[in-house]
């Protein structure tokens, strides 16, 4: 190969470099517009136009990354959910008792959204709009992921396996709690001491939640007994 067709190839390569990084560029430009929008006027109101105007970027350009406003909700919930999914179960790593378990839990959600009230606000209306007869197409999946991973980290500190049922309330419940924690700062009056409110909250929250799982697995294990005979229950109460 001669020096001048090397040198072709070489300019091409940077070429297709340079247009990928402004492929990625305005991509990400119009993510962050529609974050900004949605957190400012919420998933129905929101528009393209909005959008687009917010990026500064023409309308075909939109149409040129993203099929229509649904794929772009798709897209921020589902990086959301899970970044926020790969932070829990990273801090929870190692965690062997439950009320430890659940107090890094909750203080996950509020550490990560603390200084992402657009992301938060993704988060609420993502699950808001699940309880809906129709609600915008691909955002269950990621919240379907978050639950399950927090009924998975549940499942590793307890004695014995609860029913599905149980565990998908419980991650029900962590996701309404933050929902509510965030909902009550924001309504809070610059006077009040919110940090402290907040903390009894959630102390308050994780007791509860202990309670919770701990009789469950009471019942549970009552309901196990019962169906043996009563020289089983006994060596499985003395053993």
């Amino acid at each position: 190969m001669g020096p001048t067709k090397e040198k072709n190839i070489r300019i091409a390569k940077k070429g297709k470099s340079r247009q990928a990084r402004r492929t990625k560029a305005t991509r990400l430009k119009l993510l962050s517009a529609a974050r900004q929008i949605f957190a400012e006027k919420g998933f129905d109101t929101a528009t393209i136009d909005d959008i687009t105007e917010r990026a500064d970027l023409g309308k075909g350009t939109f149409y040129y990354y993203f099929s229509d406003k649904q794929d772009v909700i798709g897209e921020l919930v589902d990086g959301t959910m899970r970044e926020l999914t790969d932070t829990i179960e990273k801090r929870c790593e190692g965690i062997r008792g439950l009320p430890d378990l659940i107090d890094t839990i909750v203080k996950v959600h509020i550490d990560f959204f603390n200084s992402r009230w657009d992301d938060f606000v993704l988060y609420f209306q993502g699950r808001a709009d699940l309880q809906l007869v129709e609600s915008y197409s691909g955002i269950e999946k990621p919240f379907l992921r978050y639950l399950e991973s927090i009924e998975k980290l549940v499942d590793s500190v307890i004695d014995h396996r609860l029913p599905r049922s149980l565990l998908r309330r419980f991650g029900c419940a962590v996701a309404g709690f933050v929902s509510g924690y965030y909902s009550f700062a924001v309504i809070s009056s610059v006077n009040d001491d919110v940090d402290k409110s907040l903390m009894n909250m959630r102390g308050a929250f994780v007791s509860s939640l202990t309670r919770f799982i701990r009789e469950s697995l009471s019942a549970e294990g009552g309901r196990k007994l019962s169906g043996k005979t009563s020289e089983e229950n006994k060596g499985e109460l003395l053993g």
